[in-house]
């Protein structure tokens, strides 16, 4: 008798049971199956705006997955699961791209190239973080890119697992999910999560148990296939961003800037690369601000805070008198090359047009920010407007007394040699204008000797050494006379930003365009004058060009010649080689830009590792039971044998009526499977003596006939099957009671 003769065709699912398998209960229970998953990662993670991005793509994932298949209840089961996973992946991927990355993206929700440079750079920043950085890590930006779409991506799993109701694949998925930071932060057990978890698994178990009983025909294919479209499709919009991964094709590295001032060999990065351009129609481009640093340790200058509002709201005030005359200008600006939440501005902006409401402007020192925006591929406008003072306005004028208090260890050195070089000096102007001099005139720029010579920092002592070698760097140079000035009892901080960039031969209507280098990345000093604002100097040697203001009495503030300074922009360089300018690019964690970088296979096989272990968990637990009970069999145990046989029919999808005895289902399995007549009879006999007898005999080792008709089952059935009921197991989630026939 042929397979086909002997295996009745079963029945499709009826439309009670399709009913059964409701969308709302199945959006509900991903939604909270993989929010309890989240829940320990708050420990290890201060939560902000990593939390919100997830809550944003699970919410979303559930929902396009209700929709999905409130929609397309009348298609194929298979179907419909290809269907609700490539619309999760393709919402999922909209929603975190709107929130973390929509100045890159196509109307803001579809990633471009430039989305893949950013999230590229963004993972390997937060791999950093995470390898450096100790519990609870701070809430960046960089982290919520990388947690977002992978939270996304285990929804998406758990959503199809549970619609499956593969119910021991989703406990242990999202157990292992949970379990992670607990586990890696070597941290106390969190007792409440694992409350929350067990009735999650509860849930999901129910769930599983009262669903409708297709085969292991069916299922197996719907998920092998739904899952199979999702990991093609998730590498094809994820794999891109993998930290460790070569950028695409075309494109080329990308920038990150750490505002804080710290030397080392970051600034030493070989790399020369295009960050972003400038369009203006004046003949020189401004200088660009992206922080300042008015704090100082003794060790190291930290970025400002201060108030933040929208920019949409302006910039507020400006720092100078009415009677001080200033210039209107317009400056476009492109990013294209670096990594920020740090905005590059012209002092002093007043209003930039193109960008969204979740940038931010820092009003005391005019920078703008973005906690949840990244500066690559914004292209927006800004209006300034310099101040021009006269020489004789800024001189009258003076630098009030500092705020910020100098290191108690600041070596001696430091404000002796203020006092020496500005004696002769009778105005605060003018003794800047002596250190700026000094320094230019008695300095070299060096890129290699704060290295050999060992005082490649900012901190006190490397200030002092410099002061005696006489040589050195941008940061050198404005970290030294940042605090010689605030020896003199001035109001000083350091800006960090971009020299103006070269000059192309391309134009855009009237405007010049300026491209600008990541070795143009530059540093210099600045100092509060009252009424008249922040006026920037130049003591780097060899860069820019240096400070200094026209007499009104020849010309009301012009300046001397067409590439002198204003008070409020920063210092005007002159053209700067690579030679030159290189030391001051500052890469700060910028990995991405050095060459290709190798994979570590270490976190890729332990990853591969723990994903094998869950695949074959369900397989594994099945084959524990399996021998206990031939154990037990063997010893004569008819009640094992009999659910050793009736597990093996779950599994393989055959049918095992509640209502058949022993012997029907027998008689059953001999006219539909081939099963030899003489052991399942053996078995059937056993389970009738256990149940019925008043004085049971002894069944004897029943683990021969066991073995006997479950070989015969399996061979009943094709190969997919059989190996679909190795390694998924339906019988692990389906209840005892419903499939026990025998008597009690």
């Amino acid at each position: 008798m042929s397979e086909a003769t002997r295996a009745p065709r079963r029945p499709s699912p009826t439309p009670s049971a399709e009913k059964q398998r409701s969308p709302l209960a199945i959006a509900l229970l991903t939604l909270a199956a993989t929010v309890v998953a989240v829940w320990p990662y708050t420990s290890v993670i201060t939560p902000g705006l990593w939390t919100t991005a997830i809550v944003l793509v699970v919410l979303v994932v559930a929902v396009s997955g209700l929709v999905v298949r409130l929609a397309a209840r009348r298609l194929a089961p298979g179907i419909r699961a290809v269907l609700a996973v490539v619309v999760q992946l393709l919402t999922a991927t909209a929603a975190a791209t709107a929130l973390l990355a929509e100045q890159t993206a196509l109307f803001g929700i579809i990633p471009t190239s430039t989305t893949y440079r950013l999230l590229e750079v963004r993972w390997a920043e937060a791999a950093q973080e995470i390898l450096q950085g100790a519990a609870p890590l701070p809430a960046t930006l960089a982290l919520a890119t990388l947690i977002a779409p992978a939270f996304a991506v285990i929804a998406i799993l758990v959503d199809q697992l549970i619609a499956e109701r593969l119910a021991l694949l989703t406990i242990a998925l999202t157990t292992l999910v949970g379990v992670v930071p607990m586990i890696l932060s070597f941290g106390g057990v969190n007792f409440g999560w694992f409350l929350a978890q067990a009735i999650i698994v509860l849930v999901v178990l129910r769930a599983a148990a009262r669903g409708d009983r297709r085969s292991a025909r069916e299922s197996p294919v719907v998920v092998v296939g739904a899952v199979g479209v999702g990991a093609i499709a998730g590498a094809v919009v994820l794999a891109p961003a993998l930290p460790l991964s070569p950028p695409l094709g075309g494109v080329g590295p990308v920038l990150t800037i750490d505002a804080t001032l710290r030397l080392g060999d970051d600034l030493r990065r070989p790399n020369n690369v295009e960050v972003l351009t400038i369009a203006t129609e004046e003949t020189q481009a401004p200088y660009l601000r992206l922080a300042t640093l008015s704090r100082f340790d003794g060790d190291t200058w930290r970025p400002d805070g201060g108030t933040n509002q929208s920019v949409t709201e302006g910039f507020g005030p400006v720092d100078w008198d009415a009677e001080i005359e200033s210039e209107e200008r317009q400056t476009s600006i492109r990013v294209l090359g670096v990594s920020s939440p740090l905005l590059p501005v012209p002092y002093a902006a007043e209003e930039v047009d193109g960008l969204g409401w979740r940038w931010n402007v820092v009003l005391e020192n005019r920078t703008v920010r973005s906690p949840s925006q990244d500066s690559l591929g914004a292209d927006y406008t800004v209006t300034s407007r310099a101040a021009e003072p006269t020489l004789e306005q800024i001189r009258a004028s003076s630098a009030p007394p500092r705020q910020l208090p100098l290191p108690a260890d600041l070596p001696a050195v430091i404000s002796e040699t203020a006092r020496d070089v500005t004696g002769d000096a009778t105005n605060d102007f003018d003794r800047l204008i002596a250190l700026q001099e000094w320094f230019r005139t008695e300095f070299s720029y060096s890129l290699d000797a704060p290295v050999e010579e060992g005082f490649d920092g900012t901190g006190v002592d490397a200030v002092a050494t410099f002061l005696e070698a006489r040589t050195g760097y941008c940061v050198h140079f404005a970290g030294a006379f940042a605090l010689m000035a605030r020896s003199l009892d001035m109001e000083v901080r350091v800006v960090v930003g971009y020299l103006p960039g070269t000059r192309t031969t391309e134009k855009r209507g009237d405007e010049n365009i300026f491209t600008v280098t990541s070795d143009q990345l530059h540093s210099w000093p600045e100092v509060f004058f009252e009424g008249i604002g922040w006026v920037p100097f130049e003591p780097t040697a060899t860069l820019g060009v240096p400070t200094s203001f026209a007499s009104g009495e020849t010309g009301g503030g012009a300046g001397e010649g067409p590439d002198a300074p204003t008070a409020t922009t920063s210092p005007t360089p002159t053209a700067t080689s690579a030679t030159d300018a290189g030391a001051d690019q500052d890469t700060g964690n910028a990995p991405g830009a050095d060459s290709l970088r190798t994979l570590d296979p270490t976190p890729l096989g332990l990853t591969l590792l723990g994903i094998l272990i869950v695949v074959l968990l369900p397989g594994i637990i099945r084959l524990i039971r399996t021998r206990l009970r031939h154990a037990r069999a063997r010893d004569g145990s008819a009640t094992d044998a009999w659910h050793e046989l009736l597990d093996t029919l779950v599994d393989l999808g055959l049918p095992a009526p509640e209502a058949q005895t022993p012997r029907a289902l027998a008689a059953q399995l001999v006219a539909t499977r081939g099963v030899d007549a003489a052991a399942i009879g053996t078995l059937a006999d056993a389970v009738e003596q256990t149940s019925y007898a008043r004085d049971p005999r002894a069944a004897g080792d029943l683990s021969g006939p066991l073995s006997e008709v479950t070989a015969a089952l399996r061979a009943s059935v094709d190969r997919r099957v059989r190996t679909t009921a190795r390694l998924l197991p339906r019988s692990l989630i389906t209840p005892q009671r419903t499939r026990r026939p025998l008597a009690s």
